[in-house]
């Protein structure tokens, strides 16, 4: 058996506490959507900017199409088992490693 098959066959396997269930993967649901709504999100900030105080009265249409957009891929089961993948993904490479994602991403430092 491969690594990668062992793998698939772990996932299925994997009991998620629910600490990892609601908020874990609910956050990274949360980040992932904020970066396929960008568009809506920046059209937001945008429109902010532009009214200051008034913002509430003035953004309302793209708040309303934030809101929409991220609420869609929220409530999305299959974008939350992507999610879940993910995060079972990232779990077992920090099991296996000892590293975080978040690390693994950065660079290391030029030899000196």
């Amino acid at each position: 058996m491969n690594i990668a098959t062992m793998e698939a066959a772990n996932t299925e396997e994997i009991h998620l506490r629910h600490v990892e269930k609601d908020v874990l993967i609910p956050k990274m649901m949360r980040e992932k959507a904020k970066e396929r709504c960008a568009e809506k999100v920046e059209a937001f900030n945008h429109c902010c900017k532009e009214t200051g105080f008034l913002m509430v009265f003035k953004c309302r249409e793209q708040n309303a199409a934030l809101k929409e957009c991220l609420t869609s891929h929220f409530k999305d089961p299959a974008f939350f088992e992507e999610c879940k993948q993910e995060y079972i993904q990232e779990r077992l490479e920090f099991e296996r490693t000892g590293i975080r994602a978040k690390n693994r991403e950065q660079k290391l430092p030029a030899s000196m």
